[in-house]
């Protein structure tokens, strides 16, 4: 068994240390008030046993705190008051120099923590170790300075979730929709240098990546951009292409007719679309971004957005060639076709591609195939986001949703100056997410210990600490002049201010979002109900518990101007962070606090038996619910057999539900070739991936991909989202 020392670093359990800590904290006390040494052994195999029963590598802090309770249960008072006074000493001295402690565990790579806290950034690499030690420091500054200190203990408790305090020391925001149209059609700047409107597709797809690199360097969250905004560079190849063609005739004399000129130039074209594509394909995932990792970027595609008959089409080329390219998959060091976790995908299910003999069906029979063998496209439906949003975007990264716009309603006006800026159309793009704080919803049902009274008025108390915690993200964003960042606020992505003016009018009027998460509802509900928020006679609870939340954060906007908006927090380390602190606060419970983790948003539990039609319709009344962002999952086993059933689900789901996805399993072992699901094991206390062909056990030998928070993760993961991950249950 192993444990997780305060640095965050992983070592074997002695038993030894636990006793000699007891003997030491014994002997300090009269010989009255000590225990004996039998009764030391016992305390000690059953903290041990304690530990086991986990199924997870227990902190240094849970140990201690399981023998303060195991003491204190043998009635050994003083003994108990010396062992805590001890902890306490130790924990002042330790406050000192605790930043050192953890940089100094990154540069050695002996975090287990910080090595499982991202699935998709690779903790030895000198990028990413050195955004790790720049977040240590940013950390430290913004709990011991810059952040009131009520939400900081809420936050350590595990109470709310104030994320990514490691950028909050800077003037860094969340996620963003990339205005790229106005980027290629109007020009930008890229560290100082003029980037004209490109003359091919080929250049824009080059010119898009090195954007993408830009903006993901410049902010923390996920970032979307759409594949309709290269649409027009097809075109423009096309006409290139053809001068040169008539050029090439003419030069040899050659005079075929109009049919036989168009198919040369359409044959060339698509050879330019497959390496435009392939330029960004292979470039987001070969990137390394300042934070030492590939760009978490989303890529739209949605043919309802082509504004004419011919850039529809040409969409549609482009949308075809992406699905074909992640069909086919990367190569790994070896040579072998695997699952990339970037971009993802969205495909838009619409009229025109969701039913047999429609004019794009063979498009969506493509997307079908890739999502089977790749685990994206995942799925928008036009249809329920007409009807439930009003109009039809994505999200800004892996779920982060804006809410439509109102700028021409209320006056305001082209106030990001941008380039493609039409008065009385919606905008999206261009626009941003400020930051997120999670609630943690279990917590609040057991403070109230199953009190319904007792937990309506808690869950508006931390609801108004969240507020204040959501304040403090956007005055810390408050006065942020556009040079902090150029390519986002000065050259288009976001805005085109001029040089020193503050980015403020961009946080009000509804321009950008700021997000209430919250994770657990199905913990929540159980405990207060004693039945999944499944069962019709705890649905209602839940439902109100939602709406409770959507209340408050229209009461906060409408005194604010500001945004707020109720998002489904996509929990990757976190769901191990809010389970460990619950255990801490309250103890095992069974069915509530009894993993490693809790449940995303308001999914049904992993482990419920439910299937996948049932799942989505349930679901999609609380995405409903979750406007800032929201997104369902089934969980499938290998269904490249079975196509027809991934478009019968694909169906369901535009008639159903906003935005959805199918988790498959893509894996490869690289010592035995097997490229089967590599499972999960217990070893030692610890779970880890294994090669259910060969035994292998090594991580940097095998390729793994699960989706995790929305997006797919590759680098594997904390101990409480692994167990997550072996519990869950298929749904088809």
């Amino acid at each position: 068994m192993k444990i997780i020392k305060r640095n965050g670093t992983e070592m074997d359990f002695d038993i030894r240390k636990i006793e000699n800590a007891l003997i030491k904290a014994n002997m300090s006390v009269e010989e009255p008030s000590r225990m004996t040494p039998l009764q030391i052994r016992r305390i000690a195999e059953s903290v041990a046993l304690d530990c086991e029963n986990m199924g997870r590598s227990p902190s240094v802090e849970e140990i201690q705190d399981l023998v303060e309770k195991q003491v204190m249960a043998h009635g050994a008072f003083e003994v108990a008051k010396n062992y805590i006074t001890y902890r306490y000493t130790r924990s002042l001295v330790r406050q000192s120099n605790t930043t050192d402690e953890k940089i100094l565990s990154l540069i050695e790579c002996c975090n287990e923590e910080a090595k499982q806290e991202n699935s998709n950034k690779n903790p030895v690499v000198n990028s990413t170790q050195r955004d790790y030690m720049a977040g240590e420091v940013s950390r430290d500054l913004s709990e011991r300075i810059l952040l009131p200190r009520d939400i900081v203990e809420a936050h350590e408790a595990g109470i709310i979730h104030f994320h990514d305090t490691d950028y909050y020391a800077q003037h860094m925001h969340n996620c963003d929709l990339v205005n790229l149209e106005d980027m290629l059609q109007n020009g930008t700047v890229i560290t100082g240098t003029l980037i004209e409107k490109p003359h091919s597709f080929s250049t824009a797809c080059n010119i898009a990546t090195q954007i993408i690199a830009q903006v993901a360097s410049n902010q923390y969250g996920g970032q979307s951009i759409s594949l309709t905004h290269l649409a027009p560079f097809v075109d423009v190849s096309r006409r290139k292409i053809r001068k040169v063609v008539e050029q090439e005739l003419a030069t040899l004399g050659v005079s075929p007719d109009e049919e036989k000129i168009r198919k040369i130039v359409e044959d060339r074209l698509l050879e330019e679309i497959r390496r435009g594509v392939q330029t960004i394909q292979y470039q987001v995932v070969t990137l390394l971004t300042t934070n030492g990792q590939a760009p978490f970027v989303t890529v739209f595609m949605y043919l309802g957005e082509a504004r004419n008959e011919r850039e529809r089409e040409d969409l549609a080329l482009i949308i075809r060639e992406v699905l074909e390219q992640r069909y086919e998959g990367t190569k790994n060091e070896d040579g072998v076709w695997v699952t990339p976790a970037f971009p993802k995908l969205i495909y838009v299910l619409e009229e025109d591609n969701i039913t047999e003999g429609s004019r794009y069906w063979e498009l969506t029979k493509l997307a079908a195939r890739c999502t089977a063998r790749r685990m994206v496209p995942d799925y928008i439906s036009e249809k329920k986001m007409l009807e439930l949003k009003g109009d039809v975007y994505t999200c800004m990264g892996c779920r982060s949703f804006l809410t439509p716009d109102r700028f021409t309603d209320a006056g305001i006006g082209n106030i990001a100056k941008a380039g493609n800026y039409e008065p009385g159309k919606h905008k999206y793009y261009g626009r941003f997410n400020q930051g997120v704080v999670t609630i943690n919803l279990p917590d609040v049902a057991l403070s109230s210990g199953g009190d319904t009274e007792k937990f309506w008025k808690i869950f508006d108390e931390r609801l108004e600490l969240c507020h204040r915690a959501l304040r403090c993200r956007h005055e810390r964003l408050l006065g942020t002049v556009s040079d902090v960042a150029p390519i986002l606020w000065q050259y288009g992505a976001l805005a085109r201010l001029e040089k020193g003016e503050t980015i403020d009018k961009l946080l009000y009027n509804g321009y950008s979002t700021i997000s209430l998460g919250y994770a657990g509802l199905y913990e929540c509900v159980k405990y207060m109900t004693g039945k999944s928020h499944t069962d019709p006679e705890a649905t209602p609870f839940a439902l109100a518990v939602m709406q409770r939340m959507n209340d408050k954060c229209k009461e906060w906007k409408t005194a604010e101007n500001i945004d707020y908006s109720l998002y489904g927090t996509p929990l990757e380390s976190t769901t191990y962070k809010f389970a460990k602190c619950l255990q801490r606060r309250f103890g095992i419970i069974e069915g509530i606090t009894d993993k490693g983790y809790i449940t995303n948003s308001y999914h049904v539990h992993v482990t419920e038996e439910i299937d996948a039609f049932t799942k989505l319709k349930f679901e999609a009344e609380f995405q409903h619910l979750s406007p800032g962002g929201a997104i369902s999952y089934v969980e499938v086993p290998n269904m490249q057999n079975n196509l027809e059933a991934v478009l019968q689900v694909m169906k369901f789901i535009y008639d159903n539900i906003i935005y959805a996805e199918l988790n498959t399993k893509s894996d490869y072992c690289q010592c035995c070739g097997w490229d089967g699901e590599i499972q999960i094991v217990e070893e030692d206390g610890k779970l880890i991936w294994k090669c259910p062909k060969c035994g292998n056990t090594d991580q940097n030998k095998m390729n793994v991909a699960r989706r995790t928070c929305g997006y797919i993760g590759t680098q594997f993961w904390n101990q409480g989202r692994t167990q997550e991950i072996r519990d869950r249950v298929l749904h088809l």
